[in-house]
């Protein structure tokens, strides 16, 4: 089932590309991330409260709490350099580079999480390095 949604997540950020790039068009790309986030907040709540998750709020540790609003702070930098780059630059060409996130999640998964590095993993984050390079030069 987890392959179900990753791969709709993966679906669903081509489509988020895609309608940004549109989107976009004269609009502050910190705005328009603004913008999305609020959506993206609103949507998250909405999906907690449906679910009645909210009764967990008090059951999260301190160190939950510091490590997820670390997470929050690189998704919202994440968010901020792609829409600049996606205003900026062609959809084609910055949607690899922020794939390059895959190569950067294996590197990291490896020294801070010690998961295993295997060479399917090397081969697969190389392969994943020389597309990115074949389809932005």
């Amino acid at each position: 089932m987890w392959f179900l949604f990753a791969l709709l997540s993966a679906v669903f950020a081509a489509l988020t590309s895609i309608l940004a790039k549109i989107g976009i068009g004269g609009v502050n790309s910190n705005l328009a991330t603004a913008i999305r986030t609020m959506v993206v907040v609103a949507m998250a709540w909405v999906m907690v409260f449906l679910t009645n998750a909210q009764t967990g709020l008090n059951e999260i540790s301190k160190k939950s709490w510091i490590f997820l609003i670390l997470s929050g702070l690189a998704t919202g930098a994440s968010w901020l350099c792609y829409y600049k780059a996606l205003q900026m630059g062609e959809a084609s060409k910055v949607v690899p580079i922020d794939k390059l996130s895959v190569v950067f999640t294996l590197v990291l998964a490896f020294v801070i999480l010690h998961e295993e590095f295997t060479v399917k993993a090397v081969i697969g984050c190389l392969m994943i390095g020389a597309g990115t390079l074949l389809m932005v030069l």
